[in-house]
């Protein structure tokens, strides 16, 4: 099989998701946080390039705002920026619109995004979702995004519902869900993630 041309796309570990109302609650936010830094030192140890994303909003936004400690990466984060991480800022759930994320990732001849981070339920989704139409393969790690309890006029579901249910439904299509540990034997490996798709999804076969 091909070996993936990956790169790790690190999303919004940004102080909003451990503090105050977007804080992250499943996966626990400490445990998701831990094995981001495992996969990061995966990717440096093995020469992949790494992206930081981080979210902002307008001046005076209640979250997200430049300059607030809120939109501000988290400390653990923040220290382990390398020079020559790519580092963008974004106003769109997704990471593509207006970052400069895809010419990135075509100039170092990527194929294969892995997304780690917050939010599962908006930009892990929106991102897996919108690089389909851009020829990008997306991996998820499970173990290493997170989601918040979701309420609105149209229902509710607990973070873990949303989370495990986002989860099977982007490895239905838009994306390789796995683990950080099956992530890193594979890019040890040079190998894929074994996948599932739509049909056999639908017919629950393996």
């Amino acid at each position: 099989m091909t070996e993936p041309r990956r790169a790790l796309i690190v999303v919004d570990v940004q102080n909003e998701y451990f503090n105050g109302p977007l804080e992250i609650q499943y996966p626990p936010r400490d445990e998701s946080l831990a094995n981001i830094h495992q996969i990061i030192e995966t990717a440096e140890e093995n020469g992949l390039p790494v992206a930081l994303i981080e979210h902002q909003y307008e001046e005076g936004f209640p979250v997200f705002a430049p300059g607030s400690e809120g939109q501000r990466s988290h400390s653990e984060i923040e220290s382990r920026v390398g020079d020559a991480w790519h580092r963008v800022t974004k106003n769109y759930s997704s990471v593509f619109p207006e970052t400069g994320l895809e010419d990135w990732l075509k100039s170092h001849n990527v194929d294969t995004i892995t997304l780690v981070g917050y939010m599962t339920n908006n930009c892990i989704l929106a991102t897996a979702v919108d690089a389909e139409p851009r020829g990008v393969t997306v991996e998820v790690l499970s173990d290493a995004t997170g989601a918040i309890n979701l309420s609105n006029e149209a229902g509710s579901a607990p973070a873990k519902q949303v989370h495990e249910t986002l989860m099977a439904l982007l490895n239905s299509n838009f994306a390789t869900v796995a683990t950080t540990a099956a992530w890193n034997s594979a890019v040890s490996g040079k190998e894929p993630l074994p996948g599932s798709n739509l049909l056999a999804s639908a017919t629950g076969s393996k």
